[in-house]
């Protein structure tokens, strides 16, 4: 393994590595903060040196204290993240914010040792809370996978077929045109299981998927860990599993496109039929519908249960990690000026709940519904799509992970628990 791969594949999340980053962190902001030791105990017992002390623990602690508050507005009051932030990523952010207080109030009071190890203070207040909100997250798994934003190789439909069965299946990146739609959409991301990469495959199920806003197509592998869990079902299925096609119903990672036909681009047609004319196209897999499904995280998941719930004769199951009620871009006006003609009621007929109700009765169509156990707004989501799915007749479960909230480890947990019931669903 080259360096450069060693580095790339350095986990993010690993308690070896973590925490002796941590102490550093702890041993840096605490020499920055007390009376210097240079082999003299009278700063110890000098009443300036600890007015030093105290004015620049005071001055740490207001820091966070504003950060806290900040946090507060922007995400309880204002809602400009979409969700709660957690009171783990609070706290990372106030000691970020207290650290590099102190750091700068150390550079003004003076002193040499005290003035480079506040410069030491200074990315280590940024790096560490950054990778303890990774933690919480689990967006990040690798240092490849914050510098790569496409880590996968290119899909080369020409490449010779394996002469033996593998044992894993592969993931390539693809770009799949919009040529009914013109939706301008990023590459995706294509899972060949084993039994897709001999001769003359039998046709398989498909699993179209979407990560979150903000995020790419990449995310549900990367962060998800998508990969791992469909070749753990090949392994015990043959090599059989669904080919999985994570999409872009986004265009760039910021725009909530809301997954329909609007001014923001016609998503709806780029999922339903640009993407299932190139898989049939290019791909070994069943043109029997009642096998394809999808799965979504977040706005992504919310999207997934509006394809499942609209389109019914093109899709038969879903998983849904983390669903909105409808499609929510800010505010409901917000969201119908911008995909709906500046109409509300358009707005809401598009939400999965008054699709139900349009499409009503379901035969045959199956809905798995996953939320963080301590995201409170999310769960209490799933139960209610889950509720009104079962009355419109689709065969539903609602399941929360524990102990996660409104991040990757719900996905990761959700894909390992509940993807292989949806496989199987889909298999028939």
């Amino acid at each position: 393994m080259t360096v450069t791969a060693w580095l790339l594949a350095t986990q993010l999340q690993a308690p070896s590595k973590l925490v002796p980053i941590d102490l550093a962190f702890v041993v840096v902001a605490l020499l920055v903060l007390l009376p210097a030791v240079r082999g003299r105990a009278a700063a110890w017992r000098s009443p300036a040196a600890w007015r030093a002390v105290g004015l620049r623990a005071g001055i740490a602690a207001a820091a966070a204290v504003v950060v806290v508050i900040v946090c507060w507005v922007t995400s309880d009051v204002l809602n400009l993240f979409g969700v709660a932030l957690s009171p783990v990523t609070r706290m990372w952010c106030a000691l970020a914010a207290a650290a590099l207080a102190l750091a700068v109030t150390a550079l003004v009071q003076g002193g040499r040792w005290r003035r480079a190890t506040a410069v030491v203070l200074v990315p280590a207040a940024l790096l560490v809370p950054a990778l303890g909100v990774n933690v919480e997250f689990a967006k990040y798994p690798t240092l490849g996978t914050v510098v790569q934003s496409d880590p996968y190789p290119a899909f080369d439909p020409e490449a010779a077929p394996a002469v033996t069965m593998p044992t894993v299946g592969e993931v390539r990146t693809v770009t799949i045109p919009g040529r009914r739609s013109h939706f301008d959409a990023r590459p995706a991301i294509l899972y060949l299981p084993p039994a897709a990469l001999v001769r003359d495959p039998r046709p398989l199920p498909v699993v179209l998927a979407f990560a979150g806003q903000p995020g790419a197509p990449s995310d549900m592998f990367t962060a998800g860990q998508m990969g791992t869990v469909l070749d753990a079902y090949a392994r015990a299925h043959h090599g059989r599993a669904p080919i999985v096609l994570s999409v872009d119903q986004l265009s760039a990672p910021g725009r909530n496109t809301m997954c329909v036909d609007s001014k923001l681009g016609d998503v709806d047609t780029y999922v339903t039929r640009d993407v299932p004319a190139w898989a049939e196209s290019h791909l070994p897999v069943t043109p029997d519908r009642a096998h394809w499904g999808l799965v979504g995280f977040s706005q992504g998941a919310t999207c997934a249960v509006q394809f499942l719930t609209g389109h019914p004769s093109d899709f038969a199951a879903a998983l849904a990690i983390s669903s909105e009620l409808q499609p929510i871009d800010q505010s409901p006006q917000h969201s119908a000026d911008q995909a709906f003609g500046g109409s509300v009621a358009r707005w809401r007929a598009a939400a999965p709940r008054a699709l139900m109700t349009e499409h009503a009765p379901y035969h045959g169509h199956d809905l798995w519904l996953t939320a963080g156990s301590s995201d409170r707004e999310f769960t209490e989501n799933a139960r209610l799509l889950g509720a009104a799915a079962a009355r419109a007749g689709i065969r539903t479960r609602f399941v929360p992970a524990p102990k996660s909230g409104h991040d990757w480890n719900t996905v990761q947990w959700s894909l390992r628990s509940q993807l292989p019931q949806l496989c199987d669903a889909l298999s028939g």
